[in-house]
């Protein structure tokens, strides 16, 4: 099984002039199932990282969407958290904090913006995704069962792989209604 992204790993921690120059790569039409989920989840982390590139530090931390406390940093952090959680803790079985909300601050992922620079909360993104990519490979079939946490017991390796590519796939549509309020990018 292939879980390696072309570009995704190797997006640097300041983003190219514009979306098109975040590569994405279509999932394949045929092939393995595990493959294809994967292919899928690649392509939507893809897509959001093509909704923030060429912004700068101002932009990526903009509330464009009031009332909403929304920006694309802090679905940065947000996603950070999301792949540690699913990935670390759901498929991996290893307790490790989310990086940006807690108990006390469930929130913190999209609240507490200058709390970590920029650059920094891009290399966590990548950092995650790389890893949730080498837990992923350890699986051999989307039937493999993972251990249940909190409110949720037993699962799928295909249920995860569902829910992250649905988390990605909401958080893409609020991308992109964030971009275009930012600077009127528009587009896939």
């Amino acid at each position: 099984m292939s879980v390696a992204g072309p570009t995704l790993t190797s997006v640097s921690t300041s983003f190219p002039a514009g979306p098109d120059a975040v590569e994405r790569a279509d999932p394949d039409l045929l092939g393995p199932e595990l493959d294809n989920l994967v292919q899928f989840l690649d392509y939507h982390r893809q897509t959001f990282v093509r909704k923030c590139a060429g912004l700068d530090e101002e932009q990526l931390k903009r509330r464009a969407a009031p009332p909403s406390t929304l920006s694309l940093l802090g679905l940065a952090r947000h996603l950070s958290d999301v792949e540690r959680h699913w990935f670390v803790l759901s498929l991996d079985g290893r307790d490790l904090p989310d990086r940006y909300s807690s108990g006390d601050d469930p929130d913190g992922d999209f609240d507490d913006l200058d709390s970590i620079p920029v650059a920094e909360v891009w290399a966590n993104y990548r950092a995650e995704v790389t890893e949730s990519r080498r837990i992923l490979a350890t699986f051999s079939s989307p039937d493999d069962r993972v251990r249940g946490t909190g409110r949720r017991g037993n699962r799928t390796v295909r249920w995860v792989l569902l829910h992250l590519i649905e988390e990605y796939a909401r958080h893409n549509g609020h991308a992109d209604l964030l971009r275009e309020a930012i600077d009127g990018e528009t587009g896939e």
